[in-house]
């Protein structure tokens, strides 16, 4: 049985109608905080799976970030659309970072990896090896009159610098066995006034 009251039936002369009764009218206020619901997920979480085009070796060029325009060279593919690159950091000053697989652009030009240090590379790929490292800042006057001054230089650990050296020298030795390879990574991409990026062939 429903709660709702039901509308009643009346007669009137010859004809019988039926009347709505009070609670079927329409409400003169309407409460100020809107009922939460539940919300419906349409799409289903899928894990992320890389393009055909995005192989350890690869070439890709940037296209956001501080070091958009240069091209750099694909380590691995890792969870949720992140790629694993580095310049090398001798050839063009990137060094080992992690970028958004939807801002580069992949190059039909590959460099040989093979001889790169693969559990070197799983170590790089874990995601603490990234975090930044948060100082914690005084509180009191000292901190207050520190505002107005410019930012120290971020210094690098040793160990960071000694991986990128470790990754970057196998990549070297690749790199230096074809031709004009080292001076098309060390210069960097852009378009000109009539260039049409969908008609090119990367």
């Amino acid at each position: 049985m429903s709660s709702k009251a039901q509308p009643a039936a009346k007669t009137f002369g010859k004809s019988t109608r039926t009347v709505p009764q009070a609670s079927d009218k329409a409400q003169k206020w309407y409460p100020a905080v809107d009922e939460s619901k539940p919300k419906k997920v349409r799409k289903t979480l899928r894990p992320w799976a890389p393009r055909n085009s995005l192989q350890p070796g690869t070439v890709l060029i940037l296209l956001a970030g501080r070091f958009r325009g240069k091209r750099v060279v694909l380590l691995k593919a890792l969870d949720q659309g992140v790629l694993l690159v580095t310049g090398p950091f001798k050839i063009n000053g990137v060094p080992l970072r992690r970028v958004n697989a939807r801002y580069v652009i992949a190059t039909s030009q590959k460099v040989d990896v093979s001889g790169v240090d693969q559990k070197k590379i799983e170590e790089i790929a874990q995601p603490k090896y990234f975090t930044a490292e948060k100082a914690k800042e005084k509180a009191g006057e000292e901190a207050f009159f520190k505002q107005g001054e410019k930012p120290q230089k971020k210094v690098i650990s040793s160990s960071r610098a000694a991986d990128q050296k470790a990754i970057d020298k196998a990549l070297l030795a690749s790199i230096k066995k074809v031709d004009m390879l080292a001076s098309y990574l060390a210069s960097s991409f852009s378009l000109r006034k009539g260039d049409k990026p969908h008609e090119m062939k990367w």
